[in-house]
């Protein structure tokens, strides 16, 4: 039986309550339970699930709501006292690790935080598109990590901050580093020479992490958000950002990376790479080049444009990635053929959809609603996608969904490896291996009872100094049964040489740099200042702020909550008239 409780003007950001609905979900006799503002996009999500109520009609997008499905309707009073006291804890435990300053306004924000000058934002997409206008306005470099914002909004957003002289990174922007202060999703990383300008998540992670293993350093990843090489969006960020490192005096090589741009897009973006007066890598996942240019390197995996670019900082010539594959001693049973990869990080399941393709000769075209790659049993899926989402936390947060699909995968006869990645770093999991773990002992035993070996390969995306234990990760899948790797590239790599497919390295030959009209354009003092930024306006996922002063910087926490009743059209109507008077009285 389905319960509706709504606590009027009760707001919480998302991660919060994706983490109130898993606590909630190990209470005893509650078959199924969901926590979310009562926006109408959530209100989707909850009919969308089966938990729809007429209740819903009542709830605001400042309102809290809890649906419920319990048999035992005396559960209910302790499913709203198990959500207070959940709430109330994690109010303390902000309160006593003292975020730099909370306000509640955008005045306010826009006073405490006069100096900082980059405001991260992370609040409803469909309400993002106002408010990353009004810091653009106030003059500061925006980090939007939120999604579902139209391309239309962002291409017009993304113009105003380039006339400005402002940096839009996003929307979608998962992951970043400004002046080596982890941005929303990032691990920690040692600073470094190396600069990188890349799409959103776990593209940047992957390369970043990488280089730190290597000995190498990042101080600022720039990210972009998946729609910026679109033609609609012609590349603001990408080009205004490689403009910024090739400027940047403490940058000695350029990384770029980016999913599959538009043709026009591409060119222009190679154009303006070759006129950089420093070293470039450049990887556009899912193209496999055969040629490096003079200056200008092309990469076909996340760990070769990493080698790439260490190699080039330790003024050595790039060579291809030299490496000993822990490849098992498997003896696979007849009729096991098939990879199944099941990622929480979007971009590194895109690499593993491309080298299997590419290295098995499928000829499969791109998948829809997360399955990067569905073909003669072959299954590669993005489980961030919207689809496996919709309701449900994330999966470097949950792993309820993918612990499934292994089991899945498992039962099959024809399934010979099983993919997977633990993704570390801020706002994922205290202990993804160790979630992990059972699941993985469960799918190697199972197999081995119907007379089948089934290795689980998995990459750790990480480094030493993130805060999960990047060592103790590693360990607890090993003993779990599970190969792990160095890299993604080396995962799938495995994965492809365990059904007899080996990737046959490429060794690249140096041409000479092509020809371009176009030069670096000069970029102004106040992009600069995002190089040396060290104070922020945290808009949205207070998580975000507590990253940012735990790793040398200062954030001013701004408790955002929907005016205008959570009317969107209201908002923006405000907004207008709003900026209109500020114009006026200037």
């Amino acid at each position: 039986m389905l319960h509706t409780i709504i606590e009027k003007n009760s707001y919480h950001d998302s991660i919060v309550l994706m983490l109130l609905t898993n606590h909630l979900k190990e209470i005893a006799g509650v078959n199924n339970v969901q926590v979310m503002m009562g926006t109408p996009a959530n209100k989707d999500i909850f009919k969308t699930g089966g938990l729809a109520t007429p209740e819903l009609d009542q709830a605001t997008p400042n309102d809290m709501v809890v649906v419920v499905d319990v048999d035992d309707e005396a559960l209910i009073d302790q499913v709203v006292a198990e959500s207070k006291n959940y709430l109330e804890e994690q109010s303390h435990a902000k309160e006593d690790e003292g975020t730099t300053e909370r306000v509640r306004t955008w005045d306010k924000a826009l006073e405490v935080g006069k100096d900082a000058p980059l405001a991260l934002i992370s609040i409803p997409g469909v309400y993002a598109a106002p408010e990353i206008e009004r810091a653009l306005d106030a003059g500061k470099h925006v980090f939007c990590f939120s999604d579902n914002v139209s391309i239309e909004d962002e291409a017009r957003l993304k113009k105003l901050a380039h006339e400005k002289g402002l940096l839009l990174m996003g929307p979608d922007c998962g992951t970043g580093v400004a002046n080596g202060i982890p941005l929303a999703f990032a691990n920690r990383t040692r600073r470094g020479e190396i600069g990188i300008v890349g799409a959103s998540g776990t593209g940047i992670q992957e390369v970043a992490t990488t280089i730190h293993k290597l000995g190498g350093g990042v101080t600022n990843a720039i990210g972009t958000g998946g729609r910026d090489l679109k033609a609609a969006v012609d590349g603001t960020t990408l080009k205004d950002g490689v403009a910024l490192l090739d400027q940047d005096p403490s940058v000695k090589v350029i990384v770029v990376i980016s999913k599959p741009p538009a043709k026009e897009v591409r060119d222009s973006v190679m154009d303006l790479l070759r006129a950089a007066h420093k070293p470039v890598v450049v990887v556009f996942m899912g193209e496999r080049p055969d040629h490096h240019e003079e200056g200008l390197y092309q990469a076909y995996t996340l760990e070769e444009t990493a080698h790439l670019a260490v190699d080039l900082l330790n003024g050595q010539q790039p060579t291809a990635v030299a490496e000993e594959l822990p490849v098992p001693d498997v003896k696979l049973a007849e009729g096991q053929k098939n990879i199944k990869a099941y990622y929480s990080g979007g971009t590194l399941a895109y690499e593993a959809a491309t080298m299997i393709n590419d290295t098995v000769g499928l000829n499969a075209e791109s998948g829809v609603d997360g399955a990067i790659l569905n073909q003669d049993g072959y299954e590669v899926l993005d489980l961030g996608d919207d689809v496996y989402t919709q309701g449900r936390p994330h999966p470097m947060i949950d792993a309820t969904v993918r612990k499934q699909m292994m089991t899945d995968a498992g039962q099959d006869p024809e399934t010979a490896v099983i993919l997977i990645d633990d993704v570390l770093g801020y706002g994922t999991h205290d202990d993804m291996a160790g979630e992990l773990a059972p699941t993985i002992k469960k799918v190697i035993a199972d197999a081995k009872a119907q007379g089948r070996e089934l290795p689980v390969v998995a990459t750790i995306v990480g480094t030493d100094l993130d805060i999960q234990d990047y060592a103790g990760q590693k360990k607890t899948l090993e003993e779990a049964g599970t190969v792990v790797c160095q890299s993604n590239a080396q995962a799938v790599k495995v994965a492809l040489a365990l059904i007899g497919h080996p990737v046959e390295e490429v060794v690249k030959d140096v041409e000479p740099k092509k020809a371009t009209n176009v030069t670096m354009p000069e970029v102004p003092e106040s992009l600069r200042k995002l190089l040396t930024v060290d104070r922020f306006v945290n808009i949205g996922v207070e998580s975000f702020a507590k990253a940012i002063d735990e790793n040398g910087g200062r954030a001013v926490q701004f408790d955002w909550q929907p005016i205008a009743g959570g009317n969107v059209e209201l908002q923006r109507a405000l907004a207008f008239l709003n900026k209109v008077s500020l114009e006026t009285e200037v």
